[in-house]
């Protein structure tokens, strides 16, 4: 899908308008706070992928510079230095650093297909840095260019000496002159929140990419005082069937076999790779275009679910596992355990729904349900055992949804009868407007009588749960609507539960998790978290979840009660009185607070500090529940070691 060498300054697109970024910033990378930040990092890394797309780029070294920077380094091509025809005293280079949306992915021949959502071009990195600095080693010279306070140039374009010869390893001849890129940017303080890179979320990022992109190396290091400086690297020679490898780790696999195909058309193309594990989440389809995560799914991903329903109901029929007289297999009874990634690439894909997360080609949907019916058939006929064990689970599957609907019928009729059909528990609010409705789900009858004293009755409602509601993680759909917790929570929100669930209607646009600050409550947190995240994700994927943060710490100054969020609050507070004598009382349940103290704290809209849910990459999302929710006692015991020193809270 790439065309051979072209690419020079013809191939570098216009489009005007860089003065507004300064401005408007969340306009194009969504926010000044920690997501935005990190946007400037994958938009540089996302144009060297580009290049690994078009087959000229084998490796990409990112380091988070001692002093706040980054670097990211590719043997691709090499941005072009030649002049740009429509601007003739300026170089592509120059353009595609101070021009935005210019770059080689917007027309011309440059990549026949990009990654990136926003596609705002290095431009915008450029614009929100105090200093960029752009070397390119392009037919044997390196060029260098740098800017400073949001895009002014400071030194233009020119050559500083002769390409050094390849690197080791490099996938290139060893003695030839190295050709590639490398961007050094510092973010402006001026304009983001905070200039604190997480190295961990930048890693899940560089491995998912690594993962879909066969073959390409991506390394991190990380210089600053605290960082990790040896190399992390990510390559993956099987591309996304090691990433169905990987998230099925935490599982236990049905069968070893990774199934895999894949189709292409002149101007799109898919691959497919899937797995099944011996779990009851109907949730493991991860869907990509272009690189990036389609968490709300598209096109695509229905053109894959018609084509697998139909192609396993097809084989279970021929081959005698479907009886005349049975019901064919509902799509949810054959994804029950299946984990698959869906990675599509097309020259122009349409992004849609509210996060940007929904692919809209129509043209993706045939291509991809005629290459799961075609592939997947032969697939299942070369491979019977596996296929057999599949058709078996699904059957197992569909008993127990016909099991789960009944249970789901008696769980209305029942709520019929009672009347309102809102659970007794419930201490719903007056008003009718869900975008201003917030449920409270708190631990136990204590905290649910403060809660309800401290709340705002028109906006504000309050849900106690009694102890730790069931890990759906290890449960059907069946077993779980017999829990009475679980019952409450799905009655109370209003749209459903599983494949039937309907983020439309939500009774409630803020859920706030609001729990004790020890152990137990923070089991009960994770709890709920793996109920919302497998049976309800579209709530946290459109950002409704929220967790209530309790302030740690209090103290009394004078007449005056003092309440401190954690310890970093407490120790700029002690950093601040140097010359008073501080006692501080650990909280760690909300009973020790009185409803006046628990109103002002956590719950008032004015006075309180709300942590959002978010979801940014659902195959690691799903890994990392499956590790802490699921049966693999020793793979859990070793991510808890090995993310100790992440702990900010730790109640001993």
């Amino acid at each position: 899908m790439t065309t051979a060498d072209s690419y020079g300054a013809k191939d570098i697109t216009v489009l005007e308008g860089l003065e507004a970024v300064r401005k408007r910033p969340g306009m194009y990378i969504g926010s000044t706070g920690p997501t935005g930040l990190h946007h400037l990092v994958y938009e540089v890394v996302d144009n060297s992928v580009d290049e690994a797309m078009a087959g000229y780029c084998t490796r990409i070294d990112v380091t988070l510079l001692a002093d706040g920077g980054v670097e990211v380094i590719d043997d691709g091509r090499g941005i072009p230095v030649d002049l740009h025809p429509k601007y003739e005293t300026l170089s592509a280079a120059e353009v595609v650093l101070t021009v935005l949306h210019a770059g080689g992915k917007f027309g011309g021949e440059g990549y026949k297909v990009s990654g990136g959502l926003h596609g705002v071009g290095v431009s915008v990195v450029n614009a929100l840095s105090r200093r960029v600095e752009v070397e390119i080693d392009r037919e044997g010279q390196r060029h260098l260019m740098t800017f400073v306070d949001g895009g002014q140039p400071h030194d233009r374009l020119h050559v500083i000496g002769a390409s050094p010869d390849h690197h080791e390893g490099s996938d290139n001849v060893t003695g030839t002159k190295r050709t590639g890129t490398t961007v050094r940017f510092w973010p402006d303080g001026t304009i983001f929140d905070e200039l604190v890179f997480s190295a961990r979320t930048l890693l899940e990022r560089f491995q998912m990419m690594a993962f879909l992109n066969k073959g390409l190396e991506i390394r991190m290091r990380d210089l600053r005082p605290e960082g990790n400086s040896t190399w992390v690297s990510h390559r993956y020679d099987g591309g996304i069937i090691d990433f169905v490898r990987h998230v099925n780790a935490s599982k236990q696999e049905l069968f070893g076999a990774v199934g895999y195909f894949a189709m292409s058309e002149p101007e799109q193309e898919v691959e497919i790779a899937f797995q099944w594990n011996t779990g009851f989440n109907n949730d493991g389809v991860h869907s990509f275009a272009n690189g990036i995560n389609t968490i709300e799914g598209g096109m695509h991903v229905e053109g894959f679910r018609k084509g697998f329903t139909n192609a396993i109901n097809k084989y279970a029929r021929a081959k005698g596992l479907l009886k005349e007289k049975d019901e064919n297999l509902q799509g949810e009874d054959i994804r029950e355990g299946l984990t698959a990634i869906i990675a599509v690439k097309l020259r122009e894909p349409q992004f849609e729904g509210q996060t940007k997360g929904k692919l809209g080609n129509v043209s993706v949907r045939s291509l991809v349900e005629r290459a799961t019916n075609d592939k997947l058939a032969e697939w299942l006929e070369e491979h019977p055992s596996e296929a057999r064990a599949a058709v078996a689970k699904a059957t197992q599957s569909a008993r127990a949804r016909v099991a789960a609907q009944n249970a789901r019928n008696t769980m209305r009729r029942k709520t019929l009868l009672d009347g309102a059909g809102m659970p007794d528990k419930l201490r719903d609010c007056s008003s009718s407007d869900p975008r201003e409705r917030e449920l409270f789900i708190v631990e136990g009858d204590s905290a649910g009588g403060s809660a309800t004293q401290a709340r705002d009755p028109r906006t504000q409602a309050i849900l106690p749960i009694r102890g730790k509601i069931l890990n759906v993680e290890r449960a059907r759909v069946d077993k779980m609507l017999q829990n009475a917790e679980i019952q409450t929570l799905t009655s109370a929100m209003g749209a459903g539960i599983g494949e039937e669930y309907d983020v439309a209607k939500i009774r409630y646009h803020r859920v706030i998790i609001m729990c004790d600050a020890d152990v137990d409550g923070s089991h009960i947190r994770t709890l709920l978290l793996t109920f919302f995240f497998r049976q309800m994700r579209p709530l946290v994927e459109h950002g409704h979840v929220f967790i209530a943060q309790p302030p740690l710490f209090s103290t009394v100054v004078g007449k005056e009660k003092i309440y401190l969020k954690d310890d970093t609050s407490k120790n700029a507070y002690v950093a601040a009185n140097p010359q008073k004598k501080i006692e501080f009382q650990r909280l760690k349940g909300l009973g020790e607070m009185d409803w006046q103290e628990l109103g002002v704290t956590t719950m008032d809209a004015s006075e309180r500090t709300l942590l959002q849910v978010s979801v940014q990459q659902a195959a690691l999302a799903d890994e990392i529940v499956s590790t802490l929710m699921g049966e693999d006692v020793e793979m859990r015991k070793q991510f808890i070691q090995t993310n100790a020193k992440d702990v900010r809270f730790l109640d001993i």
